[in-house]
């Protein structure tokens, strides 16, 4: 771009006084060689302003025409317009107090509360609150899944209209948009507890053996409560809506506004927060449910937590999600089109997109009718879409494990599954944020290209996939369960929980409340043949236990003679539990640290007007292909590994109450394996796909943007030659 005797073309470069000082043509010259399009005119130079030809291997981006006669002030205005680099504020109103905000970190700090918010709502409390909404609305999970699944479709069917049109829009005012959305849709989601009525507790289930019976007969009844389904889908659909700017248009955004090397950072921030998100709302939601449910209308009762009848206070989080996300959309409605320094920062940008076609048209994109055109482009990238069926195979382990790591840690070590909930969500968590965090740091750190940036999160992947065999290993076998892997002290058949012991005792297979006895583990008082409880004790114990042989006397006060059985599963011998976290939380890292490269490598590698729509692109294949068939894939998988199911007196098979723990083990392995190994492949191919553009290829932010930039240059040295 600098020839002996030429001028460095200021449309390449960030014009700084450093720069400009070192230019030796004077401003008239600027003026002229800059924005003239005329040959002949350019041909009545001074020959020593005249730029010698150098051989190219691709001709270089020629710089946009203005008429000779424009004006600095003209031209300024025309940037003002294009770009709206203006303070932050609303039309003529602009506080001083608001334009320390109007900056990268400003926009980042708000970005991330949304994007917490976000997690909050759809990871956090609707996850947590789907086993209450089950109960207090006679749903089964079938439709419960619905409900979880509404977020996706709607995120499907709007990802690729919104990121294409909001990409030429304002994007702040967009994500003040999701932000109305997100609150709105946590409001619609907490309105069933508003018109649904108080809560009423139904009758005491008897968990001993009693002569009496306590099965219930096969009738099936439809609750009108089922109907509040629709209300809690249109509130799924409507965070959908609300999502969908805040994970294209925002992270489209955040790359605009900074230079190259530090975009990594700020995406890797804001997916960090995203995933934070999520543990907030587990800790929260898990608080609230200690509140009974109906306690806005003073409603009180003497049931306890431990009660099967027992409701939390669910729908308080939303309504505070709810005023938390539209206390956003103010910051957002204030903030310009694009922050200052925006023109001058995409100047200095170098293009880095696959097999690039050179500057698009400025007016594609403005129109419906280049929809269709726009999505073509982007499939024909093949470094693109390898990089987005890359992304879509590790979502699909991610959100399985998300879905499922609780009841895996539950089943394998033979906790309960509130203490299994807990270890999941502090291995998950912490290790995702800490992942997309360190990637983002290690990508800005060393200024990674696009294909090193690629390579960078192969090699992640790799190390998390050697990893994934610890499954094999750091397994437990089934502790003794009677009926099913050991037998009633000699007698009963294996494979049936009706034993001589117990056969009188009219137990229901549709209530599973383990206990333990003498080593061996029963589905329920009732079926150990425990005829006496002791509530009052933490656990819960148990004497006068007809199937349990006592081995031992015990002797104690009278209360607790001939205790044999105490509530919860049988302690578990096996010592994998602490390897287990320990290497499965440096998989997530590493899992996680592959999301910033690849997000920051989509981003280069496709037309810079097209970032947002292929981010939409990504997005909308994510969730088709990754996290809407995730956990059903891993339902289905861990489900085939059940010893025993429930069955109710209508013979309806519900949920699975015992799973052969190394089958489950070994399937899971198998999965995590065949993704990873997809992952790998897509990612490793694009990196053999990649061809970088010939070198010094600008952005070519807008076709305006070269004029900008001589337009500033042009004033800076004025002043410097006035200086001088």
């Amino acid at each position: 771009m600098k020839s002996a005797k030429g001028i460095e073309n200021l449309a390449f470069v960030p014009s700084s006084p450093d720069i400009l000082r070192r230019l030796s043509a004077s401003p008239s010259q600027i003026e002229v060689s800059a924005f003239s399009s005329d040959p002949q005119k350019e041909n009545s130079q001074p020959q020593e302003l005249q730029k010698p030809r150098e051989p190219q291997k691709s001709p270089e981006p020629s710089l946009p025409s203005a008429p000779p006669n424009v004006s600095v002030e003209q031209l300024r205005s025309l940037s003002l317009s294009e770009f709206e680099e203006g303070p932050c504020g609303w039309r003529n109103f602009h506080p001083q107090c608001l334009q320390r905000f109007n900056t990268p970190r400003g926009f980042l700090l708000h970005y991330c509360l949304l994007a917490v918010t976000q997690g909050i709502v759809v990871n956090g409390l609707v996850n947590i609150s789907i086993s209450t909404i089950e109960k207090r609305y006679d749903m089964k999970s079938s439709l419960t899944g619905l409900i979880s699944s509404s977020y996706d479709i709607s995120f499907c069917l709007l990802s690729l209209f919104v990121s294409f049109f909001g990409e030429r829009g304002h994007k702040p005012r967009w994500l003040a948009f999701a932000a109305f959305m997100i609150g709105l849709g946590a409001l619609v989601f907490s309105l069933p507890q508003f018109f649904s009525g108080k809560y009423k507790l139904g009758s005491l289930f008897e968990d001993t053996c009693v002569t009496a019976s306590n099965s219930t007969s096969c009738t099936s009844s439809t609750s009108s409560l089922s109907n509040y389904l629709y209300v809690f889908i249109l509130g799924q659909l409507l965070l959908g809506a609300g999502g969908t700017p805040l994970y294209t248009l925002g992270t489209a955004f955040l790359d605009d506004s900074v230079p190259t090397h530090k975009s990594s950072l700020y995406i890797g921030t804001g997916y960090a927060m995203s995933i934070l998100g999520p543990a907030i709302g587990y800790v929260l939601g898990g608080q609230l449910l200690t509140m009974y449910i109906d306690v806005a209308v003073g409603e009180s009762t003497d049931v306890t937590e431990d009660d099967p009848r027992w409701l939390g206070a669910w729908w308080i989080g939303f309504l505070l999600s709810w005023i938390f996300a539209w206390s956003l959309i103010i910051p957002f409605s204030c903030f310009p089109k694009h922050l200052p320094g925006t023109a001058e920062i995409q100047a200095g940008k170098t293009s880095q997109a696959h097999q690039s076609n050179g500057n698009a048209d400025a007016k594609f994109g403005k129109s419906i009718k280049d929809f269709p055109a726009a999505l073509k482009n982007l499939m024909k990238n093949a470094v693109f879409m390898c990089l987005v069926l890359s992304t879509s195979s590790e979502a699909l382990i991610t959100t399985g494990f998300a879905t499922f790591l609780p009841k895996f840690i539950e089943n394998q070590f033979g906790l309960t599954s509130s203490f299994a909930a807990t270890l999941g969500g502090a291995v998950l968590i912490p290790g995702a944020a800490l992942g997309q965090i360190l990637g983002g740091f290690l990508v800005s750190k060393f200024k990674m290209t696009c294909k090193n940036a690629m390579k960078f999160a192969l090699f992640t992947s790799g190390v998390a996939f050697t990893l994934s065999f610890v499954f094999i290993y750091a397994n437990c076998e089934n502790e003794p369960f009677a009926g099913v892997s050991e037998s009633y002290n000699g007698t009963g058949e294996l494979g049936s929980l009706i034993a001589p012991c117990n056969a009188n005792c009219n137990c229901l297979r549709s209530y599973y409340y383990p206990v333990c006895g003498d080593g061996v583990q029963y589905f329920s008082p009732c079926f150990a043949g425990c005829s006496n409880p002791v509530s009052h004790r933490k656990p819960k114990v148990y004497y006068n236990c007809s199937c349990i042989e006592r081995k031992t006397e015990i002797t104690s006060t009278a209360e607790t003679l001939g205790f044999e059985a105490k509530a919860g599963k049988c302690e578990t011998h096996c010592a994998n539990l602490p390897i287990f976290l320990c290497i499965f939380f440096i998989i997530i890292i590493f899992t996680f640290m592959a999301g910033t490269p690849i997000t920051v490598s989509i981003l280069r590698c496709v037309n810079h007007r097209q970032r947002s729509l292929a981010l939409g692109i990504q997005f909308m294949f994510l969730r088709l292909l990754g996290t809407i068939p995730g956990p059903i894939i891993f339902g289905f998988t861990i489900d085939s590994t059940c010893i025993l199911w429930d069955i109710n007196d209508c013979g309806i098979k519900g949920a699975c109450w015992i799973y052969d723990n190394i089958k489950m083990a070994h399937m899971l392995v198998a999965i995590s394996v065949t993704c990873k190994v997809i992952t790998m492949f897509f990612n490793g191919f694009a990196i053999f796909l990649y061809r970088p553009p010939p070198p010094a290829t600008d952005v070519s932010f807008h076709n305006e943007n070269s004029v900008v930039t001589n337009v500033l240059a042009e004033e800076d040295l004025n002043k410097v030659v006035k200086e001088g």
